[in-house]
C-alpha cells in the first residue's frame, strides 16, 4: 500500500512538472533597437553624409551579434532635429522613420535628409523619441539612442535631465555624439547627458572625409551583388516598387563610393536584410505565408501563367542560388576585412560608425550579447 501511495505521489509531481514546463511561455526573441537622432541644421551636412555612408558598416557589425544563442532582430529609427524647415510647434523635430527592419527604406530616408539653419533642442528630441517609439519591455532587448549634434545640450524647453530620467525609466541608454572638440562637448553638457543613463560620450569630426579603403575583393563582391539582385521575386501590390527601391539604394550607395556598395552588398548577404513583405524567397519562410493567398497577376510576368507547383519550384531554385551567392560574398568579405584591417593599422579615423559600434558592443556585453 505504501509503495502504491509513493507511486501516486511521484506520478502527481511528475505530471505537475510536465504541465508547468508545457505552460512556460516561450522566451521572447531579443531585439537590438537603435534610434538615431541627427542634427540637420546648417552645419551638419558632413554628419548626414557620414550617416548615409556608414549605415551599412553599422548594420554589418550588428548582424554578427548573438544573445543567449539566438540571432537578435535589428530595428532602426531615425529622427531629425534642429532644422528650420521643420515645425516650430513640434520643436523643430521630425520622425523620419519609426522602428523598422526595412534597410532599403531606412537608407532611402537618410538620403532624403537635407540641412537648414535651426534651433537644436536635444532634451526635446530625446523625449519625443521615447514617447513615440515602441521600446517594449523585453529585458533582453538592447535599447539605444544615439544623438548627434554640435550645439549645447541644454537648449530648449525640455531639460535634458528630465529626458534622460525618462530614458532610465524605460531602460533606454542615451549615447551622445558631439561634432566638435572634446572639451566643447563637455562644457556643452554632452558628456553629462550620456552619463545620466550610463551611456557613452563620443566626439567625431563630422566634416572629415571618410577614407574608404578599396580591396582586391571589391569588384568580385559587386559582381555577386548584381547576381544577388536577380534572385528576388516580387509579389503583392507594392512588390515592384520595393524592388525598384532596392535598385535605387544600390545606386545611391555606389554614387557615394565604390566601397559603400561593397558594404551594402555584405549587408544584403546577412540575416538582417529581410524582405518578406515583397520578396517570395523571403516570404515563403514566414509562418503566416500561404501560396493560396498569392495574387498571380501581381507577380513578374513570366510567373503569372504558372501553376502554384511551378512557382514553388522556381522559388526553391532562386533560394538555392541566393544562398550560394550570399556565402560567396561572406567568404570574400572575411578576406576583405583582413586586408582592410591591415591597411588601416595606423589610421585613427573618428567617424560615426566607429563611435556607434564601439559603444554598442560595450553596452551589449552587459546584457550578454556576444560577437
Amino acid at each position: 500500500m505504501k509503495n502504491l501511495v509513493k507511486f501516486l505521489v511521484l506520478t502527481l509531481i511528475l505530471n505537475t512538472f510536465i504541465v508547468s514546463a508545457n505552460n512556460t511561455p516561450p522566451k521572447k526573441k531579443s531585439t537590438i533597437k537603435v534610434a538615431l537622432l541627427l542634427d540637420t541644421s546648417n552645419s551638419m551636412d558632413g554628419l548626414i553624409n557620414q550617416a548615409k555612408t556608414q549605415l551599412w558598416e553599422i548594420v554589418n557589425e550588428l548582424s554578427y551579434a548573438k544573445c543567449e544563442n539566438q540571432d537578435p532582430d535589428l530595428l532602426i529609427a531615425v529622427y531629425e532635429y534642429g532644422n528650420d524647415n521643420l515645425s516650430s510647434y513640434e520643436g523643430y523635430i521630425r520622425q523620419v522613420i519609426g522602428f523598422s527592419s526595412d534597410l532599403d527604406e531606412i537608407s532611402e530616408k537618410l538620403f532624403s535628409l537635407s540641412t537648414n539653419g535651426g534651433s537644436e533642442f536635444c532634451g526635446e528630441v530625446i523625449q519625443t523619441s521615447l514617447k513615440q517609439l515602441d521600446w517594449g519591455n523585453n529585458k533582453n532587448d538592447l535599447k539605444l539612442i544615439f544623438i548627434a549634434g554640435n550645439e549645447p545640450f541644454t537648449q530648449g524647453k525640455i531639460n535634458y535631465k528630465d529626458a534622460t530620467t525618462q530614458a532610465n525609466e524605460q531602460n533606454v541608454t542615451v549615447n551622445t555624439v558631439f561634432c566638435g572638440s572634446y572639451q566643447n562637448g563637455v562644457s556643452g553638457k554632452w558628456q553629462d547627458g550620456a552619463r545620466a543613463t550610463n551611456g557613452d560620450y563620443m566626439v567625431i569630426d563630422h566634416n572629415e572625409t571618410i577614407v574608404h579603403i578599396a580591396s582586391p575583393y571589391d569588384d568580385l563582391i559587386i559582381q555577386l551583388n548584381n547576381q544577388l539582385n536577380d534572385t528576388y521575386i516580387y509579389y503583392g501590390s507594392n512588390g515592384r516598387n520595393k524592388m525598384r527601391l532596392q535598385a535605387t539604394q544600390d545606386s545611391n550607395a555606389a554614387q557615394l563610393d565604390e566601397v559603400v556598395i561593397v558594404k551594402r552588398a555584405v549587408s544584403k548577404s546577412s540575416r538582417v536584410y529581410k524582405n518578406s513583405s515583397w520578396d517570395l524567397v523571403d516570404a515563403e519562410k514566414e509562418a503566416d505565408f500561404s501560396y493560396g493567398k498569392l495574387e498571380k497577376k501581381k507577380l513578374p510576368k513570366h510567373l503569372q501563367g504558372k501553376s502554384t507547383e511551378d512557382i514553388k519550384k522556381y522559388v526553391a531554385k532562386e533560394r538555392k542560388k541566393r544562398e550560394e551567392i550570399q556565402k560567396k560574398i561572406k567568404d570574400l568579405n572575411k578576406k576583405r576585412n583582413t586586408y582592410v584591417a591591415e591597411q588601416r593599422k595606423d589610421k585613427n579615423i573618428k567617424s560615426i560608425d566607429k563611435a556607434m559600434i564601439n559603444a554598442i558592443k560595450k553596452q551589449a556585453k552587459q546584457k550578454n550579447y556576444m560577437w
